[in-house]
């Protein structure tokens, strides 16, 4: 939608026009939904997710900076809302919590990861992200599904700057060993939910 149009819908969307409302959800809840299927472990909780997020974007319209881009806000809620969700379940975090000495030395090979996600079929992959910590999960879909600056990361992870690198390089490291088929067995013994 081009940049006067968009401006128009969402000050029509916040003065309560129900068609401007739906425009704006025909347009980003497809993305986000997706976003919210990489996020979470089940099909119906990116479901739920995505119905939720757009309520309390429909709330909080009026909270939107214009001066700042729409997705970059509109991923910001959704990351904290699928966040809140994890939190909420109390999925254990050992992994991203250990100590620094643990990491592995080299990074992942980023060329490698990408072509094992481009063999890899979209349940693989979903189901490789779902047996990665709740936060490790977070920050790869976060990165490479809705391209976020790390400091845009930071912010909807709640943690430094500095450590965004760390999660993610854990994360990637991880979702490589698990789409080889080496992980299986290092994410149940570590207990990852």
């Amino acid at each position: 939608m081009p940049g006067a149009e968009f401006t128009e819908t969402i000050a029509r969307a916040r003065s309560g026009n129900a068609e401007a409302w739906g425009e704006l959800y025909k347009q980003y809840a497809p993305a986000i939904f997706r976003f919210c299927r990489r996020a979470l472990p089940a099909r119906e909780d990116a479901e739920d997710a995505t119905t939720e997020i757009f309520m309390k974007v429909r709330d909080k319209l009026d909270q939107y900076d214009a001066s700042r881009p729409f997705t970059a806000w509109l991923y910001k809620v959704s990351a904290n809302h699928c966040w809140d969700i994890l939190r909420r379940r109390s999925i254990r975090q050992d992994l991203e919590t250990g100590e620094v000495e643990t990491l592995p030395l080299e990074h992942p090979d980023p060329g490698q990861l990408d072509r094992l996600m481009e063999q890899s079929t979209g349940q693989q992959v979903r189901s490789a992200l779902a047996k990665l910590p709740a936060r490790a999960r977070m920050a790869l879909v976060l990165r490479y599904y809705s391209d976020m600056s790390y400091d845009e990361i930071a912010e909807a992870l709640g943690v430094r700057r500095a450590f965004v690198g760390v999660v993610l390089l854990r994360a990637r490291h991880q979702l490589r060993e698990l789409l080889t088929g080496r992980g299986a067995a290092g994410a149940a013994a570590g207990g990852v939910a």
